[in-house]
């Protein structure tokens, strides 16, 4: 009887294309792939470790697991495992702990003939080489592909445990992604998402990431070409153009801002400026029709005073934002901004991360507003009730009413009005 192994994914895109890359390495290897709530033999847990609510959401996790299915063996694996090894496994039925430098071998680690002697952790150092992926990310579960480009960061903002977690910036081997993107499209992925730790970084070979934008592009069959979060001092002004354009790269950038001041940019060593990130930002909504611009802010760093939180709630409110993702400062062992003096209470962030999620969703009504009565097609993906849902290029989501079965689907949809976050709409 087929070994059954279950897996469930924390955080962010990276850590989604690397579970189904995983997940393939089992079903090759003859492992029957089950959901997360069914019973299994091994359960895989990729966890995140950039908040607390992270950590406590992957404890959560495994205790749930243990209680429904006792007799699963639980694997974490990734960036809280990275921080944490052993002391994982003081949580029920963990067995293995394998961090982020040899999480894609977690097959080779089940398989040892010790491995039903005693638990396996392992938190090696991060390599520092750029790499290759033998193993397809064919998602199972999801309808667009997320594409790993690259890991790893040498920005080493103070806020921030990744490059802790997940080691300096290094690139996958031009060729080898490439490859991949074309095995994406032949497996029916009509679009392709680029993901990575920071994207706008990557070099290999002498090539760049406009060169995997451009090359990518070329695939016969590919749809949609989307950009993943990627920071505001990497995006080459070529890009931009290109978006422009009728590629098939999506009108849509995520760029983290994390503060519209420039006080606390400073504090969090970020490498641009309040004025550096205006700039370009109008750049791009001058330049590219219906572009979607969202991006992330930390609310509460130390040292925020209230009329520097209101500096960053003047900026969010002047630039025509599509969205924006609200983060409370969360203190990490690993992260130096830790150290740092007049930390802020847990109150006061509440108040503020609900001032500013009120902001955002003004911003997508806005947004949502401006796009009623355009014609866009529509990637569909799943059927909740009597609706479809699907994304536009520009991050759009929108639901339609329809008896017919229309997943992995690209239609034109005419957008009529604004129901919550989503669009309503008609096939055209």
């Amino acid at each position: 009887m087929k070994k059954r192994v279950s897996f469930f994914t924390f955080g962010c895109r990276l850590n989604q294309a690397e579970t189904a890359t995983i997940e393939n390495t089992f079903r090759a290897s003859g492992y029957h792939v089950v959901d997360i709530n069914s019973p299994a033999d091994i359960c895989v847990v990729n966890t995140c470790t950039v908040t607390k609510n992270g950590d406590a959401d992957t404890k959560k996790m495994v205790k749930k697991i243990a209680r429904r299915h006792p007799d699963s063996k639980i694997a974490l694996l990734g960036c809280q495992a990275q921080a944490q090894g052993e002391a994982l496994l003081s949580l029920p039925n963990v067995n293995w702990v394998i961090g982020n430098a040899h999480k894609m071998d977690l097959l080779e680690f089940i398989d040892q003939p010790n491995q039903n002697v005693s638990p396996i952790v392992n938190v090696d150092p991060i390599p520092q080489n750029d790499f290759t992926i033998s193993t397809s990310s064919v998602d199972h579960n999801h309808t667009r592909a997320n594409l790993k480009i690259q890991d790893g960061c040498d920005f080493y903002c103070l806020f921030c445990v990744i490059p802790y977690v997940r080691g300096n910036a290094r690139s996958r081997q031009f060729d080898d992604l490439i490859r991949e993107a074309k095995n994406l499209v032949a497996a029916d992925f009509k679009e392709i998402v680029l993901t990575g730790v920071n994207i706008g970084c990557y070099t290999n070979e002498g090539n760049t990431f406009l060169d995997i934008v451009n090359e990518i592009e070329k695939i016969d069959g590919l749809s949609r070409l989307r950009i993943s979060s990627i920071e505001p001092t990497t995006i080459p002004e070529d890009l931009i153009n290109k978006m422009n354009t009728d590629s098939v790269l999506c009108r849509h950038f995520h760029i983290p801002l994390q503060s519209g001041c420039d006080t606390i940019l400073f504090r969090m060593n970020r490498k641009y400026t309040v004025s550096d990130y205006h700039e370009f930002f109008l750049e791009t909504y001058n330049n590219v029709k219906d572009v979607c611009l969202g991006t992330d802010v930390i609310v509460g760093y130390p040292g925020e005073s209230d009329s520097l939180f209101d500096e960053t709630f003047d900026f969010l409110n002047s630039l025509p934002f599509s969205y924006f993702h609200v983060f409370s400062y969360s203190e990490r062992d690993l992260a130096k901004s830790k150290k740092l003096p007049n930390q802020i209470s847990i109150r006061t962030i509440q108040k503020r991360s609900l001032i500013l999620r009120k902001l955002s969703r003004h911003k997508k009504n806005e947004f949502h507003d401006k796009l009623i009565g355009n014609v866009e097609s529509v990637l569909f993906e799943q059927k909740k009730e009597r609706y479809w849902q699907g994304l536009t290029d520009h991050f759009v989501k929108v639901k339609v009413e329809s008896n017919l079965d229309l997943s992995n689907e690209l239609i034109p949809v005419q957008l009529e009005k604004i129901n919550d976050d989503i669009m309503l709409g008609t096939v055209v």
